[in-house]
């Protein structure tokens, strides 16, 4: 056996590095609202069949929901979505390697009539959010829309573009840009305004402005306080549970047809480029904050804890123009999102569209983030009011039912828009449902647990299952029970059935391929598209296994770059496998060369704990590197020999110590099951 010379050393430790550090970190891109997900190289289409079996037309009990084009409100948004029409875009936004990752005809077969596998009012909604290209909103307003989930905004300055919210990733940013200024002329950009922390509102930014020539030109930077922290370190800690239930909310892996992925229900769903950021050089942090950007006048909203942690709106008193941002939408938003997130706030959201309807009760028209505009001081009155509305009835309701004693589930089951409400196509369940919003209500009150004992230390699902499937007589009578049921078209207590034996025995083809039947029409009747996506990302891993890629953090290294060594910290933290570091007192020295930066790392009582503090002497070994290198390394995103055996990175100490450490942490799965245990 040859020697352990020093540089053999560093291979074999960075071979166990690159096991157990950037294991740790392995999803932690998954920013909302889809995750950093690169799509499947063969396309959808390789990843299984959509499904076979018969398909169900519109069943009556979702005909109250499934209006014809006839109805005047869905009339007047038709006209409103194409109003202002300068131009129509067409073709792919390709990234720099080639792939596409915007393709403007993927959606083409949405011209043609409702087909009985989608929902007709969901087809609508996913027509008029089809309707893309360059508009005008009003003189000296124009927006970008169909490039990407959300809306650009361009506003005129005295010497350029005011952009507002650039996308999710930087090409579609770069190409509606451009798209601009073929139709507009070639103006520059003298200002960008971030309306808040999610990804698909400021991830295009270095589409928009480099960070060069942002510091070059001092470019006003404008964004909400709170926002870069948000922005950086949204999801690093739940980020691999977050991005693998994003790939069933967006439907990632679905193929886009009328089987398959029809729409987002903000939008057509998160594009799949390159994410970046600007660094904010103002903030907002109260109401009314008035400044003046590139001789233009804005009142700005601060919106905090609303539909996002850090979120401001505006109005332009000149243009009598109020900038919802995503306080409104043009549908019913997430309380709760089945991605997987802190519930939001009711009470703060509604109260922040009231404050909107009070303070800039004059607004002539009113555009946001998503969707298309509101025309007429009455309409944006009107829309104002009813969007403050919606949540606030879900959030009432559900509270004074909650108080009388009901669950989540009952009151899901009996809470409906009053019909003053339920009658605006702008507040129904496109996106955000009132079933599971008021699940959410109650979850933000009172948490998972609805009172009942039974309910207090329940048996694990596939338990469960198991002793389900025993008094019901075996997996096979079960199984004819649910075919009966599917037959009576009592989907949900068919699924309810299926769910136990294939918990039960995940290996029933049989009554997978029922499941994943049931779960299409559960899928096709569907008006909110999230439950559509989910329901049909359900059936496809039935047959055909995970199938959705996990995030890709090399799509957003610039992004992450900024996020706070310490949110990596407690991400680290919350992978230490606690049974097997029971017993474990390791102590390990982060030094940062570059930045002068330097934390200790213990373990203690089988958790990772870490202090921004001096080098400890006694601790067991200490690593040395540059916060670059630390991010690429956390992410992924570096060759881990080439970065280990650079000068960016160095080692002291009892490396059999750090392996030890190291060993500790574990790697989250970029996929796990859901629809099967």
């Amino acid at each position: 056996m040859r020697p352990a010379t020093p540089r053999r050393r560093r291979i074999w430790l960075g071979l166990a590095l690159g096991a157990a550090v950037v294991a740790a970190f392995a999803g932690i891109a998954a920013l909302r609202p889809g995750g950093l997900l690169r799509p499947d190289p063969a396309g959808p289409a390789a990843l299984g069949p959509p499904g076979a079996g018969p398909v169900s037309a519109t069943p009556p009990d979702t005909a109250d929901r499934s209006r014809t084009d006839t109805d005047p409100s869905q009339l007047r948004a038709s006209e409103d979505a194409r109003r202002g029409l300068i131009a129509v875009p067409s073709g792919k936004v390709l990234a720099a390697d080639g792939s596409t990752v915007w393709d403007h005809d993927r959606y083409a077969f949405l011209r043609e009539a409702a087909p009985a596998t989608v929902n007709p009012s969901l087809w609508r909604h996913a027509r008029l959010n089809g309707v893309a290209g360059l508009f005008k909103v009003v003189e000296g307003i124009h927006q970008v829309r169909g490039f990407d989930l959300a809306n650009l905004t361009l506003i005129d300055g005295k010497t350029g573009w005011i952009v507002v919210d650039p996308l999710t990733s930087r090409e579609t940013a770069a190409a509606a840009m451009a798209f601009a200024r073929q139709h507009l002329g070639d103006k520059p950009v003298s200002a960008i305004i971030f309306t808040h922390s999610h990804v698909d509102h400021f991830g295009g930014a270095l589409g928009v402005s480099s960070a060069q020539d942002a510091a070059r030109r001092q470019l006003p930077i404008v964004a909400p306080e709170g926002f870069l922290e948000e922005a950086t370190s949204e999801n690093i800690l739940a980020g691999p549970a977050m991005g693998r239930r994003a790939t069933y909310q967006f439907g990632q892996s679905l193929p886009h047809s009328p089987t398959g992925l029809v729409d987002a229900g903000l939008g057509k769903g998160p594009a799949m480029g390159s994410v970046g950021i600007l660094v904010p050089t103002v903030l907002v942090n109260r109401t009314p904050q008035e400044m003046t950007l590139d001789g233009v006048r804005f009142v700005f909203q601060a919106a905090p804890g609303t539909e996002a942690p850090a979120e401001l709106a505006f109005y332009l008193p000149d243009a009598q123009a109020y900038c919802g941002a995503e306080l409104v939408a043009q549908t019913l938003h997430n309380l709760y999102t089945p991605r997987g997130a802190k519930v939001r706030d009711a009470l703060r959201w509604s109260a922040a569209i009231d404050e909107a309807a009070q303070r800039f009760g004059d607004a002539k028209v009113m555009f946001a983030s998503h969707h298309w505009p509101v025309w007429g001081q009455a309409r944006v009155a009107e829309f104002l009011k009813k969007q403050r509305d919606a949540y606030r009835y879900i959030h009432d309701q559900s509270v004074r039912l909650m108080n009388a004693g009901k669950t989540p589930e009952a009151i899901a089951e009996t809470l409906a828009l009053p019909g003053s409400l339920a009658s605006d196509v702008a507040v129904r369940d496109y996106y955000g449902t009132v079933r599971h919003n008021a699940k959410a209500i109650y979850q933000h009150y009172l948490g998972w647990f609805d009172g009942n004992p039974a309910r207090l230390d329940a048996l694990p699902r596939a338990d469960a299952a198991r002793r389900y499937l025993a008094l019901m007589g075996g997996a096979e009578q079960t199984l004819a029970a649910a075919r009966s049921a599917f037959e009576r078209g009592e989907l949900r207590w068919t699924a309810e059935l299926l769910d136990h034996v294939v918990f039960a025995q995940p290996d029933h083809r049989d009554a997978r391929e029922l499941l994943a039947r049931t779960y299409e029409q559960l899928g096709y009747r569907a008006e909110s598209a999230i439950w559509r996506n989910v329901y049909l990302s359900g059936a496809q891993e039935l047959r055909s296994g995970k199938t959705a890629n996990g995030p890709d953090p090399a799509q957003a290294i610039e992004l992450l770059g900024l996020a706070p060594v310490t949110r990596y910290l407690e991400a680290m933290a919350a992978s230490l496998n606690g049974p097997r570091a029971d017993g474990s007192a390791l102590k390990i020295n982060l030094i940062f060369q570059d930045s002068g930066e330097s934390y200790v790392l213990w373990i203690e009582n089988a958790v990772l704990h870490h202090r921004r503090a001096a080098p400890d002497p006694q601790a067991d070994a200490s690593l040395t590197l540059t916060r670059p290198a630390f991010v690429r390394l956390m992410t992924g995103t570096a060759g881990l020999q080439d970065t280990l055996l650079s000068p960016d990175l160095s080692i002291s100490g009892s490396r059999v110590d750090l392996l030890r450490f190291l060993a500790l942490i574990d790697k989250p799965p970029r996929t796990f099951a859901i629809v099967s245990p």
